[in-house]
């Protein structure tokens, strides 16, 4: 597919995140995402971040196979999860399960540093490059069991704030 074939399949994606916020707003506790969140969404490529044989979907608001028995989540989950996170510019996060590097790199948009752990080198390293190739150069990847997280860099990465979760429906 064109990369211009694909503009309105993204504009849709963003369109159909924004009304699953916003019937629910009781759930999630607010009504629309952050813009910076949804710039990101509407920012990253999906389609290059999914294998070409499921690339004419990449837009739909469905997790897609990436290969191994993993997915990559549907964009609404992706823009949940992201702004649930409440990222500053500043921050550094740490993100275990890279995948092929779509969220890595959503959250590259929003964050000084992402750190990602992939235990599946051959995701890793298909990670790297479509990383590298978006242009993702705050993201440092590590093929690695991310059980621990990066002991190397958890001087940096974002505490987890487990009171933005409250009254979300991801109580723990």
């Amino acid at each position: 597919m064109r990369t211009e074939d694909l503009e309105p399949l993204r504009e849709h994606m963003l369109a159909v995140i924004a009304a699953c916020a916003f019937a629910l707003r009781d759930t999630i506790g607010k009504s629309a995402f952050d813009e910076r969140v949804m710039t990101a969404m509407c920012k990253v490529p999906r389609h290059e971040f999914v294998p070409i044989e499921v690339q004419p979907y990449a837009y739909a608001n469905i997790p897609l196979p990436i290969g191994f028995e993993k997915t990559i989540s549907q964009p609404f989950i992706v823009a949940l999860m992201t702004d649930l996170l409440d990222i500053k510019a500043d921050d550094s996060v740490l993100e275990i399960g890279t995948g092929l590097g779509y969220q890595a790199a959503i959250l590259a948009q929003l964050a000084r540093k992402v750190y990602s752990v992939e235990i599946i080198e051959e995701l890793g390293q298909a990670a790297k490059q479509r990383l590298r190739q978006q242009g993702c150069s705050n993201v440092e990847l590590k093929i690695a069991n991310g059980y621990h997280g990066w002991s190397e860099q958890m001087k940096e990465i974002l505490p987890v704030r487990f009171s933005q979760l409250e009254g979300t429906g991801f109580d723990l």
